[in-house]
């Protein structure tokens, strides 16, 4: 066994793949207590060894799967994303850049590379994007229109709310979220009693359907992914030897009926 496939093994292996789970938990743990200054002021120095300590390993794992897998390794997008998430930890903290020790957070989202389940609802999600923006763009189309109906029926009654385009728009969306929506219809319905028709309606259509389209979408591309996801992990997981027989066996039968043919004709 050659160095490369010992380190492909150590770097494959159940073991390893736990540990530096535990790791990046273990580093979005810290993370979360260096937002304490009481914390920070009695321990600053050991969390601070234990970052790097950690950010070490992550950079020693990732230059044994460069090793490891060569080229192959920048074929997989998982790859470049743990490689731009720990590049990003490695840039300097100090001067000018002080502002991007902030995204040592980012170093927590390897848990979505790391985590086999994760990448497939991310994957799914991903695959679930070009249906999303149909629906976006319907939405968009209706909150445009009800924003404009809304600034032609309540701005002299209500122009807080529904004084301009811009505000109405505001408004709307804030109505679609379900935050205050009550306290905003009554407003309005206090001057004019059949306004409540209004709002109803595009409560219904915004939130009750169209957002509701886009867990239909996100739910079927999910469904997608792992029906997908045992037929590809059967295709690496199958033997070598079992593949090359199988493509003799073919080979063999394709023979077979070639000279079939010949005899026939």
């Amino acid at each position: 066994m050659t160095a490369r496939e010992r380190v492909r093994k150590l770097v494959d292996a159940r073991w390893f793949q736990s540990s530096i789970i535990t790791l990046i938990l273990v580093n979005g743990v810290l993370l979360g207590v260096e937002t304490s200054p009481g914390l920070m002021g009695r321990h600053g120095d050991l969390l601070h060894m234990v970052d790097f300590f950690v950010l070490g390993v992550f950079v020693v794992e990732l230059a044994l799967r460069m090793f490891a897998y060569r080229g192959d390794f920048f074929r997989d997008p998982w790859n470049w994303f743990d490689l731009i998430i720990v590049c990003i930890a490695l840039l300097p903290t100090s001067g000018p850049f002080a502002v991007l020790r902030v995204l040592r957070v980012l170093r927590v989202l390897r848990l979505l590379s790391v985590i086999p389940t994760l990448r497939h609802v991310v994957a799914g999600l991903l695959k679930a994007l070009p249906g999303m923006a149909s629906i976006a763009l319907l939405v968009a189309l209706l909150l445009y229109v009800a924003a404009v109906m809304a600034t032609r029926l309540f701005s002299d009654i209500s122009p807080e709310y529904f004084g301009d385009l811009a505000t109405s728009l505001i408004t709307l969306f804030q109505i679609m979220t379900g935050d205050s929506w009550g306290e905003i219809a009554k407003t309005v319905t206090d001057s004019h009693p059949l306004a409540w028709i209004f709002f109803v309606g595009y409560i219904l259509a915004s939130t009750f359907i169209a957002l509701n389209l886009f867990i239909a979408v996100a739910v079927e591309a999910l469904e997608h992914e792992s029906e997908a996801h045992p037929r590809k992990r059967a295709v690496r997981e199958a033997d070598p030897e079992d593949q090359q027989d199988a493509i003799l066996a073919e080979l063999r039968a394709l023979r077979s009926e070639v000279a079939e043919l010949r005899r026939s004709a």
